[in-house]
């Protein structure tokens, strides 16, 4: 088997489900994934059905007592790590490993700024940016405080 590769993908302006399914893929062949920049990752569709969407979801919770979960994610890092969880087999090993060789970051840290970083062009926008809607917008309507 091959040495495993750290890749860092940069993924500022890029589709989310089409990322996602990239990253799903590099990390099941045994790469190393660095996302750096999730706050700028492009959600497609009616911005109103999006962001009701998320806020239903916020609703669910244990009906024996809401610290017992499910735990839903308000920070774009998370929501994007979710995103690529769903993308993986979680319950096999294989994709339990995968899992945890990913990293994904709201910025870019130091030690990352002077890497080369990785963009799929399959996963860029067709149409203008005004279609969509940013995870950074999102996250904010869901209540994070962050940048």
């Amino acid at each position: 088997m091959e040495k495993a590769k750290l890749i860092i993908v940069d993924a500022e302006g890029h589709i989310a489900g089409r990322l996602s399914s990239h990253i799903a893929k590099l990390l099941l062949k045994g790469d190393k994934v660095i996302v750096v920049n999730a706050k700028k990752v492009l959600l497609s569709g009616s911005r109103r059905s999006i962001i009701n969407e998320y806020l239903e979801r916020l609703e669910i919770s244990s009906a024996v007592n809401p610290r017992h979960g499910p735990f839903h994610p308000r920070r774009p890092d998370t929501i994007l790590n979710k995103m690529v969880r769903g993308m993986l087999p979680i319950r096999k090993a294989k994709g339990l490993e995968a899992f945890k060789r990913l990293k994904v970051y709201v910025g870019i840290p130091e030690q990352y700024k002077s890497f080369q970083k990785t963009k799929f062009e399959d996963a860029m926008p067709k149409k203008p940016l005004s279609f969509y809607l940013t995870l950074h917008e999102l996250a904010s309507k869901l209540g994070w405080k962050g940048d």
